[in-house]
């Protein structure tokens, strides 16, 4: 018994520095806070506002698409200045922003909130990667990613099962007003423990007598790296963002769950990815990247047509339990996806360039989380369960166009050295 317990904690052993660690364990601390807003805000915005669907999705989507605006002259900026700075100026940006959701009670009001907390989303959590890539060695990149990932999801997951009771219990103005107070207190309590207990590496600058190669331009030259970003996006639209954003307020209208029964979907969504992600790196570390991608795609696109069959029942346990169901497939799903991209983004980078590759990682989901709540929102009105079986079409699309690049995307097992072959025998 003790031997199995050993070998479950030392699964979970990331051999990352102190800083790192208290940076993650701050992140966890704000997706708890983010969490406890983010399966209800198109609820919010629609039942206690009176905003449509349509415009409560273009709401959340001004969040994401200004997150996704100021990413790249984030990036220009992380590979000369401190990413430190730039985590704690976005966080209190992010803060003021979501307290402002609170209290809005039209739509002008919450596309303001929408873009002064998507600049600080954006500036943080750019800067927020690429001061942890600084902190560690290249080989500790698919560990510290993972982590960054389960602390987001314990976050998360802790706050959205809260909410989900909390919500159930009260669904009025006065408890969505608590929950979006308590969200930007959680941001800034992030940017009060980088400030207090996380050091500033300086930025790689790299002189270059040719302006081009330190700049955009540099980036967009390589196209393999933007295929693989394209693709990307595709993904976290369909897998990320419709779970996250879309299923809550779909299953809320077209099945039998409820808040708490939401709460309790989005917990174990993310509890798997908590339990599951640091032990996954050794097993994910021993597959190819492009079959990584192609399992993530098949993964993501079984789990969006398992959502229908939800529609189909008027038992509130049979539907939940398959919306559980979903929710383990694309949390296996999003533990792959994660263990690859983000140490494939690090590896593509050179050096000089690391906050403007990492500032298109960024945008991978930031402006994924604009493109799915706009693209949800509206098919909630018109066809809402085109936004499963075409969201798994699209998966499967993605996943096509990341095999087939194969060789081509750096790998490390390309790396690994080959076995010695066996010594010859004397004669």
């Amino acid at each position: 018994m003790s031997g199995r317990l050993s070998q479950l904690i030392a699964g979970w052993r990331t051999g990352l520095s102190r800083p790192v660690l208290v940076l993650q364990a701050g992140n966890a601390l704000n997706y708890f806070g983010y969490g406890l807003v983010l399966p209800f805000e198109i609820i919010y915005l629609h039942q206690i506002r009176g905003f449509s669907t349509a415009t409560a999705g273009l709401v959340l989507a001004a969040t994401m698409g200004t997150s996704a605006i100021v990413t790249p002259p984030t990036g220009a900026l992380l590979d000369r200045y401190s990413a430190k700075a730039l985590v704690i100026a976005g966080s209190v940006a992010s803060a003021f922003g979501y307290a402002g959701f609170a209290f809005v009670d039209r739509p002008w009001q919450g596309f303001v909130c929408s873009i002064v907390g998507g600049a600080g989303l954006g500036a943080a959590g750019t800067a927020n990667r690429t001061l942890v890539v600084r902190l560690i060695r290249p080989e500790q990149r698919a560990a510290a990613f993972a982590l960054n990932r389960v602390a987001g999801n314990f976050g998360i997951g802790a706050g959205a099962g809260l909410a989900g009771f909390i919500v159930a219990a009260a669904q009025q103005l006065g408890t969505f007003q608590i929950l979006y107070v308590f969200d930007a207190v959680t941001s800034a309590g992030l940017a009060l423990i980088v400030l207090a207990a996380v050091p500033s590496p300086r930025a790689e600058i790299v002189a270059t007598p040719d302006a081009d190669g330190t700049g955009f331009r540099a980036v967009a030259r390589d196209r393999l790296f933007l295929t693989v970003i394209a693709a990307n996006v595709v993904l976290v639209v369909v897998g990320h963002t419709f779970f996250s954003n879309i299923l809550p307020p779909f299953a809320k209208a077209h099945t039998p769950v409820g808040p708490a029964e939401i709460g309790i979907i989005i917990l174990v969504n993310t509890a798997v990815i908590v339990i599951a992600q640091i032990p996954a790196v050794r097993l994910v570390a021993r597959m190819r990247r492009g079959h990584a991608f192609a399992v993530t795609a098949a993964l993501f696109a079984l789990a969006l047509l398992a959502v229908l069959p939800a529609t189909l029942t008027h038992s509130e346990l049979a539907a939940t339990t398959i919306l559980v169901g979903v929710a383990i497939v694309l949390a296996s799903a999003e533990i792959a996806h994660i263990l690859v991209l983000g140490p494939l983004v690090a590896d593509m980078a050179p050096a000089h360039l690391l906050g403007r590759y990492l500032s298109l990682y960024t945008l991978t989901f930031s402006g994924s989380l604009a493109l799915g709540p706009a693209i949800g929102g509206v098919l909630l009105q018109s066809n809402p369960d085109a936004i499963w079986w075409g969201g798994a079409v699209a998966a499967v699309v993605a996943g096509a166009v990341l095999l087939r690049l194969g060789d081509r995307i750096p790998d490390p097992l390309d790396e690994a050295p080959p076995r010695l072959a066996p010594a010859p025998e004397a004669a």
